[in-house]
């Protein structure tokens, strides 16, 4: 099985640059404190390093 990750956003997307508003969309974050469980691509890491100091990673897990 594919490996994920828990992410969870901890910063507001306001006084942002869109791009960065769209990358918390496209995660399925639009709120603070919200978690998401998500599948453990390169794509996936890349808007997470990207909005990095907008959400954190709780965990990783091996399905």
């Amino acid at each position: 099985m594919a490996k994920t990750i828990v992410v969870k956003q901890t910063g507001s997307p306001i006084r942002r640059p869109a791009k960065q508003r769209q990358t918390l969309i496209g995660l399925g974050l639009n709120k603070m404190h919200k978690t998401r469980e998500l599948e453990d691509t390169p794509a996936v890491r890349g808007m997470v390093n990207k909005i990095s100091h907008m959400v954190e990673i709780i965990e990783e897990r091996d399905n």
